[in-house]
């Protein structure tokens, strides 16, 4: 398989904080397409910062990230946002819905922002919601919905738009335990029936199960020694790694 993503002894430095202290160490790894990459660590392990330089959100203070075999420092600002809305989905983890917008206005943003009609794409979004379970909440405003069904929400914007790539920021923090079960099963069916390629963060070893491969972020550095390997990557697996790595 093609590598989608390449990261290439990545680091990050946050200016301004009186610190030289990296925030990422030499972090080097790829994702092929149609994988499902889960990045697991504590909090201020670096996985947040690490998604945002996956993403050109932000810039690394040395290394590369190349997406779609796009270096994306070596391009402008402007690049690196077109560069974004045709490669990448991001799903949050406090959702970042728009309150004043339907659920249907919701997903449709990414069409908008492309200088689209959402109105012409409606039966699109539509039959997204239908496979999220939420075609029937379409008309509804996120303050009317349940905290899964906002996630779900979230994802279907995230996927509206067609990017091979979906970068999940802990998306299940805030759910109740069956509700973030429901969100990483369809996770999981939309890596495995539309072929998208997921980089998925997180702390829960739950959640890490579903992926097909497992890394480790400890202190800014990858554990790469310690990968594991699916599908069906067992939980006590997960255990024993985070034991070992005093996660």
């Amino acid at each position: 398989m093609t590598a989608l993503l390449e990261v290439h002894d990545l680091y990050k430095i946050h200016a301004g904080t009186g610190d030289e202290f990296p925030v990422l160490r030499g972090v080097t790894f790829d994702v092929k397409e149609g994988e499902f990459v889960c990045i697991m660590g504590p909090s201020g392990s670096g996985k947040t910062t690490l998604l945002h330089l996956l993403s050109g959100l932000d810039e690394p203070s040395a290394g590369s990230v190349l997406l779609g075999g796009e270096d994306l420092a070596r391009i402008t600002d402007a690049e690196r946002t077109a560069v974004r809305r045709r490669q990448v989905g991001y799903v949050f983890q406090f959702f970042h819905l728009m309150p004043n917008l339907t659920v249907a206005e919701n997903i449709g943003l990414p069409i908008a922002i492309a200088g689209k009609n959402p109105d012409s794409e409606a039966s699109r979004i539509h039959a997204l919601a239908e496979k999220l379970g939420i075609a029937g909440r379409l008309g509804a405003f996120p303050h009317e919905l349940s905290g899964g069904e906002m996630q779900r929400a979230s994802i279907a914007r995230a996927l509206i738009g067609g990017q091979p790539l979906l970068l999940c920021d802990e998306p299940t923090g805030n759910l109740a335990q069956a509700a973030g079960r429901e969100v990483m099963e369809e996770l999981r069916r939309v890596c495995d029936e539309e072929g998208r390629t997921i980089v998925l963060v997180t702390h829960s070893p739950r959640d890490a199960a579903f992926a097909d491969r497992l890394l480790f972020l400890v202190d800014g550095e990858l554990q790469t020694e310690g990968e594991l390997r699916g599908p069906g990557i067992a939980e006590s697996d997960i255990a024993a790694a985070l034991s070992r790595l005093a996660i």
